[in-house]
């Protein structure tokens, strides 16, 4: 099928825009810009250089992706922002390309980001990421796969937010968020499992008893980091997700919240 292009859109002639896609009324696409099957660009959203869309993306009306990044080391190299397949992003939010620290910005599939969202330069995002309205992105931040931030969240550079992990509204994270847990507040604070999202999820009741014992021997215990790692490994049951909740907490460069 042939894309649906309102004819007050400017489109680079470089650009290249895959079938089926709609772009709507003052819609700019810029140079290096590729737009996947079935996409759909609002009103006056502005592509504005090297993005990549996959297939049946979403950008709401005023949304900016592709900007230069807000780095004073930035010297114009060619770098990117990849956004994956069935993400939406909502009105009026903004999302930088990478640096040369990583040459590229990265949102997954599936994604919702909600309106006046801020992903800044080198930020790296997982698939099924719900990021509501208002969040603000620093630089270099990873998000991983199926963690929720509620709106009006600050982030700084560099955080690491685990899978599966929920982000209370306007909560400051200035640590590294473990794997499946809840955060919130300024200074953030943990708040146990995020065990609803995981049942959610389907994760199975021996699981979450796991990561609950888990969680309890790294933050309600008075064992230090190493005790409880100790402890943790010698008696907690061997499961994927409590290996990963263990190696986030022992390889996390900024930190977790006690």
């Amino acid at each position: 099928m042939t894309a649906h292009i309102h004819p007050t859109a400017l489109i680079d002639p470089g650009a290249e825009v895959g079938p089926d896609v709609e772009i709507g009324p003052f819609a700019i696409i810029g140079p290096g810009v590729q737009i996947g099957a079935g996409a759909h660009i609002a009103a006056r959203a502005t592509l504005e250089r090297n993005v990549r869309l996959g297939a049946r993306v979403r950008v709401g009306s005023g949304a900016i992706l592709g900007g230069a990044p807000q780095d004073l080391k930035f010297r114009d190299e060619e770098t990117w922002v990849e956004v994956g397949d069935g993400t939406i992003i909502r009105e009026y939010s903004t999302i930088n390309r990478g640096t040369a620290a990583s040459g590229r910005t990265t949102i997954g599939a599936e994604c919702f980001i909600m309106s006046y969202v801020h992903i800044a330069h080198d930020c790296h995002i997982g698939s099924n990421v719900i990021i509501a309205n208002g969040t603000q992105f620093a630089g270099h931040v990873t998000v991983q796969d199926r963690a929720a931030l509620s709106g009006l969240v600050a982030v700084h550079q560099f955080v690491t937010i685990g899978a599966y992990s929920f982000i209370g509204g306007a909560t400051r994270v200035n640590q590294d968020i473990p794997p499946f847990v809840k955060a919130v507040g300024n200074p953030v604070e943990l708040y146990g499992l995020n065990a609803i999202g995981l049942q959610r999820q389907g994760f199975p009741p021996p699981t979450i008893a796991a990561l609950k014992r888990a969680y309890r021997l790294f933050f309600n215990s008075d064992l230090n980091l190493g005790q409880a790692m100790e402890r943790a490994r010698a008696d907690l049951p061997d499961l994927p997700e409590v290996a990963r909740f263990l190696e986030f907490v022992s390889s996390s460069q900024r930190g977790v919240p006690a």
